[in-house]
């Protein structure tokens, strides 16, 4: 097991993360949502405890303490003032250990799970995104929702989960970080008590052979019955540690790509003084809203750009998109545009560390996605280094033709080159 502790004396609070290097890349077609089922019945029953009873040792010394799983790990995460961290330190380690995933308890999380698959078909924003993700990633479990489907959802069984808990939760797939009102060495010698007799079993640990993602644009539109039209423009982007890419012919690339887009993420997408917002909304009008994203992956990224417009914008909405891209392509940024975006980025991201909580989280992911601590500096660093010359050479390496994913009333995106 991996331990990450940082002294935090301004308040008397601990929070901890802990990571297990799993999610919904280890999911196939047929068992899509299992993380999530995981994570939702996780806290429902151990060997020791009942559901009732979990919730009333967490809520009697008003702690928190949650699960989720996202698409490239699982997390547990607890927060507690200093004196009942141990406590719930010791209640986390059961949950980790010996879960049993209760029948009754996962079919109440079924329902739930399945409530929230069909409220998502009425939401056109999740639609053009499932939409997009599929013809980006085809075969590759980045494709699949992290919901899953409701025919997949309907088939996991308590022994899918049993199952999932024995492949993935062992020490030597964990890494726990740690922020608080708690000196390091205490710390470690609390964590050696609670999980010193954890051993990792004599297998492997899992591995992981992922297939290949062709870089093929193509577009595609989904009729809806919807008052606006949703156009997402997306492109394939390096993973955080492309260095250790394996799965596309983008491979090749090197961290340097993933700051650098990141920084046009942020010039892009970020905020009201963003370069999509001010020319797209305010000047033209266009959108209701409008924004970019290009999350952290350890496989295969994408960058999106998106905009919510009127359907008779639709096809203006596609061209105003496509034509702020391609400026990044033939003009490089000015000096001012390209410091006013890296003081934006860097400025959140300070902002991004100021709780115990948010401290934890960041060298936790760090160092699950293998960057290890150091990114936490390196990452600043690096920003400051991105020049005009380098962000237009990665404009003009990752966005050339997009994939295209349109949501709204079928004659608004009746477009030509886009097939349903």
């Amino acid at each position: 097991m991996v331990v990450l502790v940082n002294e935090n004396s301004a308040a008397d609070i601990v929070a901890a993360r802990i990571f297990i290097r799993a999610g919904s890349r280890w999911e196939t077609p047929q068992t899509a949502g299992l993380s999530h089922l995981v994570a939702a019945v996780l806290t429902k029953g151990t060997e020791q405890r009942s559901s009732l009873e979990i919730a009333e040792q967490v809520e009697s010394v008003g702690a928190s303490l949650g699960t989720d799983s996202t698409t490239d790990y699982f997390l547990l995460s607890l927060k507690t003032v200093s004196a009942d961290f141990a406590e719930i330190l010791k209640l986390s380690s059961q949950l980790l250990r010996s879960p049993t995933f209760p029948t009754h308890e996962l079919e109440l999380e079924r329902r739930l799970t399945m409530q929230a698959i069909r409220s998502q078909q009425e939401q056109p924003f999740t639609l053009a995104f499932d939409q997009l993700r599929q013809i980006m990633y085809r075969d590759h479990p980045y494709a699949l929702s992290g919901l899953g489907t409701e025919a997949t959802v309907a088939k996991l069984t308590q022994a899918d989960l049993l199952h999932y808990h024995h492949t993935h939760f062992r020490p030597d797939n964990v890494v726990l970080s740690l922020s608080g009102c708690l000196p390091p060495d205490a710390a470690i010698a609390l964590i050696r008590e609670v999980f010193d007799d954890w051993q990792a079993p004599a297998t492997a640990r899992p591995s992981l052979s992922l297939p290949a993602i062709p870089l093929a644009p193509v577009r595609t539109a989904l009729p809806q019955d919807t008052q606006q039209s949703i156009v997402m423009l997306g492109y394939l982007a390096p993973a955080v540690n492309s260095l250790g890419s394996s799965t596309t012919a983008l491979s090749h690339t090197t961290a340097p790509d993933y700051i650098t887009l990141k920084l046009l993420n942020s010039y892009l997408g970020n905020g009201l003084s963003s370069r999509l917002f001010v020319e797209l909304r305010e000047k033209r009008g266009l959108a209701y809203e409008v924004s970019a994203f290009y999350p952290t992956r350890l496989d295969v990224a994408q960058f999106v750009v998106y905009m919510g417009t009127a359907p008779e914008n639709t096809a203006i909405a596609v061209d105003g998109l496509r034509a702020e891209i391609d400026r990044l392509r033939v003009t490089p940024l000015t000096p001012e545009l390209l410091q006013a975006a890296k003081n934006k980025l860097l400025g959140q991201y300070a902002l991004g560390k100021q709780t115990n909580a948010q401290i934890a989280q960041t060298f936790g992911w760090y160092e699950t996605l293998g960057l290890g601590i150091e990114f936490d500096v390196a990452f600043q660093e690096q920003i400051a280094l991105v020049t005009a010359e380098r962000a237009q050479a990665a404009a003009l390496q990752y966005f050339s033709e997009p994939y295209v994913s349109l949501v709204g009333p079928a004659e608004a995106i009746d477009l030509p080159s886009v097939s349903g």
